[in-house]
């Protein structure tokens, strides 16, 4: 099985599997069987047995249904052209990339959030929005702004606890934005 996980991810995730904590369950109850004064000197068996039962006969995790796949988009007809010396003069139509839905995702969530002008991010959205997607903007978009912003909310929530010397959060976003937006280009 070729797999990415280790050895202690796949440990992991089977002690905090049904099937293990119901094992542990029925091996708990032979062990309150034991002390009862039940299962005399095979007691040993009697808990191994009980675990073994407990997670054998319970059912395994149920199989994520796989995603459907989106259905095609239909591109529309293209109406031929009336002559070719019209279809020459005729300016031509730049279709504009679709949006990514990840930064529109960004977007509609940061305008929850209380972010001070002074940092420049609507800036920076707005220059994401015109670059399109690419290397540079999907790493921004995907890590670098939403790390950003969360340093900043939480060092809003600390700063109360903070001391003097403590530095400003909406400037430390700030520098944070101009340097994203220097990445950017």
């Amino acid at each position: 099985m070729a797999t990415s996980d280790g050895y202690g991810r796949r440990a992991l995730r089977y002690l905090e599997s049904t099937r293990n904590l119901v094992g542990c369950g029925g091996g708990a109850l032979g062990l309150g069987l034991h002390f009862a004064g039940l299962g005399g000197a095979w007691w040993p068996g009697v808990v191994a047995g009980l675990y073994g039962a407990g997670a054998l006969l319970t059912p395994g995790p149920k199989p994520t249904p796989p995603q459907p796949a989106p259905p095609p988009t239909p591109t529309p007809p293209t109406p031929a052209p009336a002559s070719a010396s019209a279809s020459a003069s005729a300016p031509r139509e730049t279709a504009e990339p679709p949006p990514d839905p990840e930064l529109e995702a960004l977007i509609a969530y940061l305008d929850t959030v209380p972010l001070p002008a002074s940092a420049g991010v609507e800036a920076l959205l707005a220059a994401l929005r015109e670059t399109g997607p690419g290397p540079a903007a999907d790493r921004i978009v995907r890590h670098r702004l939403p790390v950003a912003v969360d340093g900043y909310l939480r060092a809003r929530t600390w700063l109360p606890w903070a001391g003097p010397d403590a530095p400003d959060p909406a400037a430390e976003l700030g520098r944070e934005v101009k340097r994203l937006a220097a990445e950017l280009g």
